[in-house]
C-alpha cells in the first residue's frame, strides 16, 4: 500500500478528480439520497479521499468520521471543511487494512476506495470484514469498484492512440495493475465477482450500479452540456444505472447494501 499513499501524497489530486468525472460524483450522490435515510447518523468514510462524499453528507446534517491512507487527501479534507464550514466527527489518517482500533458500531459505511487497490483477495476480504464488523445490524454498505472495462472505455473518451490490444483487454482476464502499467496498485472488477465479494461479507444487496454507462465515452461532450441538459442525460443514465446489460460500459460499478440482522 506505500505505492497507493505515494501515489495520492506526490502524483495526483483526488479531489480534483470528481470535478472532472462530474457523472460519477453526481449519480453516486443520487444513490445516497435514494438509500441514507434518517438524520444525525453515524457515518465511517473508509479510504475516503479528500472527503468529496463526507463532506456532502455531513452538510446534510450526520455525523462523519473520515479515514484515508494519504496524509494529503486528510489535510485537503481538512482545508475544504474549513473552507466550506462544515465539520466532520474525525479525520483519520491510517490504512484500511487495519481498522482494530475502532470498536464502536456505524449506521452506514463507505467502503468507496479501498476495494481499487488491494490485488490480494484475501486482503480484499480481510477488509471487507472489518468493515462489516463496524456496522450496525441494518446499517447500509456502500462499495464502489473499478470495472475491467475502464481502461477500454478511458481509452474510447478520446479514442487515443492504441500501441497494441493487450494492454487494454488484458484486465478482462486478470484485473491486477502494477505502478508499472501506469495509475498505480489497482484491481478492475468484473460485475458478478463484485456482487458476489459483497454477498458472501453477509450483506443484502440493494442496488448493484453501472454508474457511468452510456455516458461513459462521452464524458468530456456531457460536461460541458448546459445545466438543463446535462440534468436531462443525467437522469437517463440513472435510470439505467442497474441495466446489466450496460455494466460494460461503466468505468465504475455502484454497490449498495445493508447488513442482515
Amino acid at each position: 500500500m506505500s505505492k497507493v499513499q505515494e501515489w495520492y501524497d506526490n502524483c495526483y489530486d483526488e479531489w480534483e478528480r470528481l470535478s472532472r468525472h462530474r457523472i460519477e460524483f453526481d449519480i453516486t450522490k443520487k444513490y445516497m439520497d435514494d438509500y441514507i435515510k434518517g438524520t444525525d447518523l453515524k457515518i465511517f468514510d473508509i479510504g475516503g479521499g479528500p472527503g468529496r462524499y463526507s463532506i456532502y453528507l455531513a452538510e446534510k446534517g450526520h455525523n462523519v468520521s473520515l479515514l484515508d491512507i494519504s496524509a494529503k487527501n486528510i489535510r485537503t479534507a481538512m482545508e475544504k471543511c474549513s473552507e466550506q464550514g462544515v465539520k466532520l466527527m474525525e479525520f483519520i489518517h491510517a490504512d484500511a487494512k487495519d481498522l482494530s482500533g475502532y470498536s464502536y458500531d456505524f449506521d452506514v459505511i463507505l467502503l468507496m476506495g479501498p476495494l481499487y487497490h488491494i490485488i490480494d483477495e484475501n486482503e480484499r476480504r480481510n477488509v471487507l470484514n472489518q468493515a462489516v464488523s463496524h456496522l450496525k445490524p441494518g446499517g447500509m454498505m456502500f462499495a464502489s469498484f473499478i470495472s475491467k472495462y475502464a481502461p477500454i472505455q478511458d481509452y474510447l473518451k478520446g479514442v487515443h492512440h492504441i500501441d497494441n490490444t493487450y494492454q487494454l483487454m488484458k484486465y478482462l482476464k486478470d484485473g491486477a495493475n502494477t505502478p508499472e502499467e501506469g495509475f498505480t496498485t489497482a484491481y478492475f472488477w468484473a460485475p458478478d465477482e463484485a456482487r458476489k465479494f459483497m454477498a458472501a461479507a453477509g450483506l443484502k444487496e440493494l442496488a448493484f450500479v453501472g454508474v457511468e454507462n452510456i455516458l461513459c465515452s462521452k464524458e468530456n461532450e456531457v460536461n460541458v452540456l448546459d445545466k438543463e441538459n446535462y440534468q436531462k442525460w443525467l437522469e437517463i443514465c440513472y435510470e439505467l444505472g442497474q441495466d446489466s446489460n450496460l455494466f460494460g460500459t461503466s468505468e465504475h460499478f455502484l454497490y449498495v447494501g445493508h447488513k442482515c440482522i
